[in-house]
């Protein structure tokens, strides 16, 4: 059996980058249970409501679902059970001090293969108010016109 490499996504979380203004990312490992890797295998997880949260010097991922396997026995996993993220004792440190500050969180932005082991990228973030939510898509919207603007006149000028 040939060892996996490169990157397999498995699921993202788009509404996090929509919500939050992004200040740092991690790339972390996971404590999973065996049926869990085989979900997450089968390319199925969901990020969506997930958060990190500091305990005692560890970093604990909640809410994140992934579905029980379904092969699996009696030893299943419970699907949105906490999960121990795997980090520097320094950068939990860090994160801790920053997510205490006021308007601050800790939220999931991937979960993917990474040479065959389980990796989830987080990332520590400030909410965005309901303006800057707005302010963000009309950049997007002006970006995307300003493209195809440019490219049609490159039509046009092969044409």
């Amino acid at each position: 059996m040939a060892k996996e490499t490169g990157r397999k996504l498995i699921a993202q979380n788009k509404k996090a980058r929509h919500d939050y203004h992004i200040l740092d990312t991690y790339e972390c490992g996971l404590v999973l249970w065996g049926t869990e890797v085989k979900s997450l295998r089968q390319g199925k997880a969901s990020l969506a409501d997930g958060f990190v949260h500091i305990d005692g010097h560890e970093a604990w991922l909640h809410n994140v679902h992934v579905p029980e396997y379904t092969q699996g026995t009696w030893t299943n996993h419970s699907a949105r059970r906490k999960r121990k993220l795997l980090l520097h004792r320094a950068e939990i440190d860090k994160l801790e001090a920053k997510s205490q500050e006021s308007g601050h969180t800790i939220v999931p932005l991937a979960l993917y293969f990474k040479d065959g082991r389980a990796k989830v990228e987080i990332a520590l973030a400030k909410g965005k108010k309901e303006y800057d939510k707005r302010q963000t898509l009309r950049e997007q919207q002006d970006r995307r016109e300003t493209e195809r603007a440019v490219s049609a006149a490159r039509r046009r000028q092969r044409a």
